[in-house]
């Protein structure tokens, strides 16, 4: 191994890097350094200015190779700046780094000529292992809805079939889809009829949605009904029902119901701020969705979103219809939107060396709680001291 595991530029570009992403704030010295072991960290100079500071560490870690307990403190300093960055560029400058860094510790050979050591290929997609555990727990919050259409206070049978969509529980018992899930009703003329309001409540109230729902043997999985309609609004294309077990409204040729006497179900946790997409970084989004009424699939990742504004998210995310109303997750699984459908764009976008005319379109959750706080601050209440458990 030579002297340094990274150069001289290297340590000027992560110093650079450390201090416009706010990392040589010395409030953060002590979690760049947990797990360095303290007697080392002790026998470095402290200087007076943050940016030298951080340069003076780097440089001093880049000589030692590895400390008595066989750690290598510049690869665990890397790491933890790692964790503290949410800027994907930042990211990426300390995570090649680390890379480098780790390879020599571990006396990683040489390859053979005309290959090179691995590399982050554009930026780092890959995730913690949990990220598979925390997809399977934030499923068990995710519904297909069926509702039917009434008219004038009349079920509109046989004639019409249940319209499907995709709900999920953003507290114990309320459960978030779109507005056109539960309005229940086609577009004609590129307009979309609006059921009057007494129906719109009817039709939420014999909804019907179904949990664990993985496959089409699944014929056990749980259903429950919604006994009110909460808040909705048509622009946002919003609509939060609170669901309950009683006795569903009769469904022609359906089985009844079951009441599961199991613990409560999880909630997902909503983004407080909208997401934010910087140009030429996209970020990658989950989508968890029941498409045409069918078990329950998922959309993993390399589905970018590539716009963001305060309303809405734009996004590659493959949908179909029934669709409607997943939510849409970053990989932390936290809800930063509601997708509710498919967008014409003006001019064409590339994705993956193609052009679209159309994008995936999703509301931001910080919108719909901004409208909840204003219009039904009791929901808004409710859902937010859930969240804060």
């Amino acid at each position: 191994m030579s002297d340094t595991y990274i150069s001289q530029d290297d340590v000027v570009q992560l110093k650079d890097t450390a201090v416009e992403a706010g990392l040589a704030d010395p409030a953060l010295r002590s979690l760049l350094f947990a797990g360095i072991l303290p007697k080392y960290r002790a026998s470095l100079p402290i200087l007076a200015a943050p940016g030298p500071q951080i340069q003076s560490d780097l440089n001093e870690m880049n000589r030692v190779e590895r400390l008595i307990n066989g750690t290598v403190p510049l690869a665990i300093w890397l790491r933890n700046a790692a964790d503290q960055l949410t800027d994907a560029a930042a990211r990426d400058v300390v995570l090649k780094a680390l890379d480098r860094v780790a390879r020599d510790a571990a006396g990683e050979p040489d390859v053979p000529i005309g290959e090179i050591k691995q590399e982050i290929i554009f930026r780092d997609d890959t995730v913690p292992f949990d990220f598979l555990a925390g997809g399977a727990r934030a499923g068990e919050s995710v519904a297909r809805i069926k509702v039917l259409p009434y008219e004038g206070g009349a079920l509109l049978k046989p004639v019409a079939l249940p319209h499907s969509g995709t709900g999920w529980l953003i507290a114990p018992d309320l459960l978030v889809t779109n507005h056109h899930v539960v309005n229940a009703r086609k577009r004609t003329d590129g307009h979309q009829q609006v059921a009057d309001p007494s129906d719109l409540l009817l039709q939420a109230q014999g909804s019907r949605s179904r949990f664990d729902y993985l496959s089409e043997d699944d014929t056990d999985a749980e259903e429950t009904q919604a006994s009110e309609l909460l808040a909705w609004d048509e622009d946002l294309d919003y609509a939060v029902l609170r669901l309950s077990g009683a006795p569903p409204l009769p469904l022609a040729d359906a089985p009844p119901l079951r009441v599961a006497d199991a613990p409560p179900r999880p909630f997902l946790r909503v983004a407080t701020a909208p997401l934010e997409v910087a140009k030429d970084t996209p970020v990658a989004l989950n989508i968890i969705q029941h498409p045409g009424g069918e078990p329950k699939r998922i959309a993993l990742r390399n589905n970018l979103a590539f716009e963001a504004d305060d309303t809405d998210v734009r996004y590659f995310t493959d949908t179909r219809g029934g669709s409607s109303g997943s939510p849409v997750l970053t990989d932390d699984w936290t809800v930063v939107a509601l997708h509710r459908g498919t967008r014409r764009v003006t001019e064409g976008v590339i994705f993956q060396g193609k052009t679209t005319a159309f994008v995936n379109v999703g509301t931001q959750l910080s919108a719909i709680m901004r409208h909840l706080r204003e219009h039904n601050p009791q929901i808004h209440d409710e859902i937010a001291a859930a969240q804060s458990r």
